[in-house]
């Protein structure tokens, strides 16, 4: 039986201090480190030398000064070789083949290393919402992909599991009697 649930975020998405719009954003909670994500990133746009600052600016206090970052240059069309991060430059790296796609790596000096979820930026507010949950799950050990490949395909399973997990059962077929 699927029971699904709705659940608030983790952590609620954390206002920029210039008073631009927020950014959207959900860590896990403080504590010992699990699963492969630490959290979720849902850009505005596909141009990362626009949204890294404002992700970095955020992060530094509460991660200590980012200072490199990869990604997968797959859904991003141009990926810069440094940013500027109020007053500090952030190196970014890309590696096609060892970076997951939907992932955003993170490197400070003070904490290490983080593993953010990119939720691309059309995706709607509903499936936004239930990836940011799912990556700031402390139970999650999913992947970037397997997450955004999971949630592609709830829309076209969730009917059908949802009727069978109620006591439902697939209509017969037209032109048969039922039994009769």
């Amino acid at each position: 039986m699927t029971v699904l649930t709705a659940r608030p975020l983790s952590a609620t998405p954390i206002a920029k201090p210039s008073g631009s719009p927020l950014l959207r954003l959900s860590l896990k909670p403080p504590g010992p480190r699990s699963g492969l994500l630490d959290g979720a990133w849902w850009p505005r746009s596909r141009d990362l030398a626009r949204e890294l600052p404002a992700l970095a600016d955020l992060l530094d206090p509460l991660w200590g000064r980012i200072t490199r970052v990869a990604v997968n240059p797959t859904h991003w069309p141009v990926v810069p070789r440094k940013v500027s991060v109020n007053g500090h430059v952030v190196k970014v790296g890309w590696f096609r083949q060892e970076q997951d796609p939907n992932q955003l790596l993170l490197l400070s000096y003070h904490v290490g290393r983080w593993d953010l979820l990119i939720i691309p930026p059309e995706t709607g507010a509903a499936a936004a919402a239930r990836l940011m949950a799912a990556a700031c799950d402390p139970r999650t050990v999913r992947t970037g992909s397997a997450l955004l490949a999971d949630e592609l395909d709830l829309p076209s399973r969730a009917p059908a599991e949802a009727w069978e997990a109620e006591g439902g059962a697939t209509a017969a077929p037209v032109g048969t009697t039922g039994g009769r």
